[in-house]
Protein backbone atom coordinates (compact mmCIF):
# COMPACT_ATOMS: atom_id res chain seq x y z
CA UNK A 1 0.00 0.00 0.00
CA UNK A 2 1.42 3.41 -0.93
CA UNK A 3 0.48 6.79 0.46
CA UNK A 4 -0.37 9.64 -1.87
CA UNK A 5 2.74 11.61 -2.92
CA UNK A 6 2.02 15.25 -2.15
CA UNK A 7 4.00 18.16 -0.82
CA UNK A 8 3.57 18.80 2.92
CA UNK A 9 1.43 21.87 2.14
CA UNK A 10 -0.83 19.91 -0.25
CA UNK A 11 -1.11 17.08 2.25
CA UNK A 12 -2.14 19.45 5.06
CA UNK A 13 -4.76 21.09 2.83
CA UNK A 14 -6.12 17.69 1.74
CA UNK A 15 -6.46 16.65 5.40
CA UNK A 16 -8.24 19.94 6.22
CA UNK A 17 -10.62 19.37 3.28
CA UNK A 18 -11.52 15.87 4.54
CA UNK A 19 -12.09 17.15 8.07
CA UNK A 20 -14.26 20.02 6.80
CA UNK A 21 -16.36 17.59 4.78
CA UNK A 22 -16.82 15.22 7.72
CA UNK A 23 -17.32 17.92 10.38
CA UNK A 24 -18.76 21.10 8.82
CA UNK A 25 -20.16 22.02 12.24
CA UNK A 26 -17.80 21.96 15.22
CA UNK A 27 -19.75 21.99 18.50
CA UNK A 28 -17.81 22.44 21.74
CA UNK A 29 -18.04 19.05 23.47
CA UNK A 30 -18.22 20.28 27.08
CA UNK A 31 -21.50 21.86 28.17
CA UNK A 32 -21.01 25.32 29.65
CA UNK A 33 -22.64 28.74 29.82
CA UNK A 34 -19.66 31.07 30.23
CA UNK A 35 -15.85 31.07 30.60
CA UNK A 36 -16.01 30.04 34.27
CA UNK A 37 -18.21 26.98 33.74
CA UNK A 38 -16.06 26.00 30.74
CA UNK A 39 -12.87 26.31 32.83
CA UNK A 40 -14.33 24.06 35.53
CA UNK A 41 -15.59 21.53 32.95
CA UNK A 42 -12.19 21.37 31.22
CA UNK A 43 -10.44 20.83 34.55
CA UNK A 44 -12.88 17.99 35.29
CA UNK A 45 -12.24 16.38 31.89
CA UNK A 46 -8.67 15.32 32.76
CA UNK A 47 -8.63 11.51 32.41
CA UNK A 48 -12.43 11.55 32.13
CA UNK A 49 -14.71 11.43 29.11
CA UNK A 50 -16.59 14.53 27.97
CA UNK A 51 -19.83 12.55 28.27
CA UNK A 52 -19.17 11.80 31.93
CA UNK A 53 -18.25 15.43 32.64
CA UNK A 54 -21.50 16.59 31.02
CA UNK A 55 -23.42 14.20 33.29
CA UNK A 56 -21.75 15.61 36.42
CA UNK A 57 -21.57 19.36 35.78
CA UNK A 58 -25.35 20.03 35.99
CA UNK A 59 -25.29 18.87 39.65
CA UNK A 60 -22.19 20.94 40.40
CA UNK A 61 -23.41 24.07 38.60
CA UNK A 62 -26.82 23.82 40.28
CA UNK A 63 -24.92 24.39 43.53
CA UNK A 64 -22.35 26.83 42.15
CA UNK A 65 -21.96 28.16 38.60
CA UNK A 66 -19.72 31.10 39.54
CA UNK A 67 -16.62 31.49 41.72
CA UNK A 68 -18.44 33.31 44.53
CA UNK A 69 -20.88 30.42 45.08
CA UNK A 70 -18.15 27.83 44.54
CA UNK A 71 -16.00 29.08 47.45
CA UNK A 72 -19.07 28.87 49.71
CA UNK A 73 -18.91 25.09 49.20
CA UNK A 74 -16.27 23.13 51.05
CA UNK A 75 -13.64 21.19 49.12
CA UNK A 76 -15.22 18.04 50.54
CA UNK A 77 -18.66 19.00 49.18
CA UNK A 78 -17.19 19.66 45.73
CA UNK A 79 -15.31 16.35 45.90
CA UNK A 80 -18.51 14.38 46.61
CA UNK A 81 -20.32 15.91 43.62
CA UNK A 82 -17.49 15.37 41.14
CA UNK A 83 -16.37 11.95 42.42
CA UNK A 84 -17.59 10.05 39.29
CA UNK A 85 -15.14 12.08 37.17
CA UNK A 86 -12.14 10.53 38.93
CA UNK A 87 -9.19 12.28 40.59
CA UNK A 88 -11.76 14.08 42.75
CA UNK A 89 -9.41 14.97 45.67
CA UNK A 90 -7.07 16.87 43.34
CA UNK A 91 -9.79 18.33 41.10
CA UNK A 92 -11.94 19.56 44.00
CA UNK A 93 -8.97 21.42 45.51
CA UNK A 94 -8.14 22.88 42.11
CA UNK A 95 -11.71 24.10 41.53
CA UNK A 96 -11.99 25.69 44.98
CA UNK A 97 -8.60 27.40 44.90
CA UNK A 98 -8.87 28.67 41.33
CA UNK A 99 -12.30 30.09 42.20
CA UNK A 100 -10.75 31.86 45.18
CA UNK A 101 -7.95 33.19 42.95
CA UNK A 102 -10.43 34.45 40.33
CA UNK A 103 -12.25 36.41 43.06
CA UNK A 104 -9.15 37.82 44.74
CA UNK A 105 -6.98 38.52 41.71
CA UNK A 106 -9.35 38.93 38.75
CA UNK A 107 -12.51 40.63 40.09
CA UNK A 108 -14.49 37.40 39.84
CA UNK A 109 -13.94 37.00 36.08
CA UNK A 110 -11.90 34.36 34.26
CA UNK A 111 -8.89 36.19 32.82
CA UNK A 112 -8.44 36.23 29.05
CA UNK A 113 -4.73 35.57 29.37
CA UNK A 114 -2.63 32.42 28.97
CA UNK A 115 -0.17 33.23 31.76
CA UNK A 116 -2.88 34.19 34.25
CA UNK A 117 -4.81 31.00 33.50
CA UNK A 118 -1.74 28.77 33.76
CA UNK A 119 -0.92 30.32 37.15
CA UNK A 120 -4.12 28.84 38.57
CA UNK A 121 -4.21 25.55 40.51
CA UNK A 122 -5.05 22.57 38.33
CA UNK A 123 -4.76 24.58 35.11
CA UNK A 124 -2.03 23.50 32.70
CA UNK A 125 -1.22 24.74 29.23
CA UNK A 126 -3.77 22.50 27.51
CA UNK A 127 -6.62 23.62 29.79
CA UNK A 128 -5.65 27.27 29.34
CA UNK A 129 -5.52 26.78 25.56
CA UNK A 130 -9.00 25.21 25.49
CA UNK A 131 -10.46 28.09 27.52
CA UNK A 132 -8.73 30.75 25.41
CA UNK A 133 -9.94 29.10 22.19
CA UNK A 134 -13.46 28.06 23.15
CA UNK A 135 -14.45 30.76 25.64
CA UNK A 136 -12.67 33.77 24.14
CA UNK A 137 -12.06 32.83 20.49
CA UNK A 138 -8.31 33.40 20.79
CA UNK A 139 -6.39 31.17 18.35
CA UNK A 140 -4.89 28.21 20.21
CA UNK A 141 -4.07 24.60 19.38
CA UNK A 142 -4.65 22.48 22.50
CA UNK A 143 -3.12 19.03 22.07
CA UNK A 144 -4.81 16.06 23.71
CA UNK A 145 -4.04 12.36 23.27
CA UNK A 146 -6.11 12.16 20.06
CA UNK A 147 -4.30 15.04 18.35
CA UNK A 148 -0.91 13.80 19.55
CA UNK A 149 -1.65 10.32 18.15
CA UNK A 150 -3.12 11.48 14.84
CA UNK A 151 -0.46 14.04 13.92
CA UNK A 152 2.14 11.30 14.45
CA UNK A 153 0.20 8.76 12.37
CA UNK A 154 -0.30 11.32 9.61
CA UNK A 155 3.43 12.12 9.51
CA UNK A 156 2.89 15.73 10.61
CA UNK A 157 4.82 15.45 13.90
CA UNK A 158 7.41 13.08 15.33
CA UNK A 159 5.36 12.13 18.39
CA UNK A 160 8.18 12.89 20.83
CA UNK A 161 6.13 15.20 23.05
CA UNK A 162 2.80 17.04 23.16
CA UNK A 163 4.80 20.30 23.15
CA UNK A 164 6.43 19.33 19.85
CA UNK A 165 3.06 18.25 18.43
CA UNK A 166 1.58 21.63 19.36
CA UNK A 167 4.48 23.49 17.71
CA UNK A 168 4.13 21.40 14.55
CA UNK A 169 0.35 21.80 14.41
CA UNK A 170 0.66 25.57 14.77
CA UNK A 171 3.34 25.71 12.09
CA UNK A 172 1.45 23.55 9.58
CA UNK A 173 -2.16 24.67 10.02
CA UNK A 174 -3.45 28.19 9.26
CA UNK A 175 -3.81 30.19 12.48
CA UNK A 176 -7.42 31.14 11.72
CA UNK A 177 -8.28 27.43 11.57
CA UNK A 178 -6.61 26.27 14.82
CA UNK A 179 -9.71 26.51 17.02
CA UNK A 180 -11.93 24.48 14.69
CA UNK A 181 -9.24 22.06 13.57
CA UNK A 182 -8.26 20.94 17.04
CA UNK A 183 -11.87 19.87 17.64
CA UNK A 184 -12.28 18.35 14.16
CA UNK A 185 -9.14 16.23 14.71
CA UNK A 186 -10.43 15.09 18.13
CA UNK A 187 -13.80 14.09 16.62
CA UNK A 188 -12.05 12.29 13.76
CA UNK A 189 -9.72 10.46 16.16
CA UNK A 190 -12.61 9.20 18.24
CA UNK A 191 -14.63 8.06 15.24
CA UNK A 192 -12.10 6.86 12.66
CA UNK A 193 -8.61 6.66 14.16
CA UNK A 194 -8.77 5.27 17.72
CA UNK A 195 -5.77 4.17 19.76
CA UNK A 196 -7.19 0.65 20.00
CA UNK A 197 -9.08 -1.22 17.31
CA UNK A 198 -7.53 0.88 14.54
CA UNK A 199 -8.46 -0.06 10.97
CA UNK A 200 -6.82 1.29 7.81
CA UNK A 201 -10.05 0.57 5.95
CA UNK A 202 -11.91 2.95 8.23
CA UNK A 203 -9.29 5.70 8.52
CA UNK A 204 -9.16 7.41 5.14
CA UNK A 205 -6.65 10.08 6.18
CA UNK A 206 -4.05 7.60 7.48
CA UNK A 207 -4.67 5.33 4.51
CA UNK A 208 -4.04 8.15 2.02
CA UNK A 209 -1.52 10.35 3.78
CA UNK A 210 -0.17 8.40 6.76
CA UNK A 211 3.37 7.75 7.97
CA UNK A 212 4.67 4.79 5.96
CA UNK A 213 6.35 3.11 8.94
CA UNK A 214 3.06 3.20 10.88
CA UNK A 215 1.08 1.83 7.92
CA UNK A 216 3.62 -0.99 7.48
CA UNK A 217 3.28 -1.90 11.17
CA UNK A 218 -0.51 -2.04 10.83
CA UNK A 219 -0.30 -4.17 7.68
CA UNK A 220 2.09 -6.59 9.43
CA UNK A 221 -0.31 -6.92 12.36
CA UNK A 222 -3.25 -7.50 10.00
CA UNK A 223 -1.24 -10.14 8.11
CA UNK A 224 -0.46 -11.95 11.39
CA UNK A 225 -4.12 -12.09 12.30
CA UNK A 226 -5.01 -13.64 8.96
CA UNK A 227 -2.52 -16.50 9.41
Amino acid sequence: MTTTALSKKEKVQAIIDILDELYPEVPIPLDHTDPYTLLVAVLLSAQCTDERVNQITPSLFAEADNPYDMVKLSIEEIKEIIRPCGLSPMKSKGIWHLSDMIIKQHDGKVPQDFNALEAMPGVGHKTASVVMAQAFGVPAFPVDTHIHRLLYRWGLSNGKSVEQTERDGKRLFPKERWNDLHLQIIYYGREYCPARGFSLDKCIITRQFGRKSFINEVLKEEAKKKK
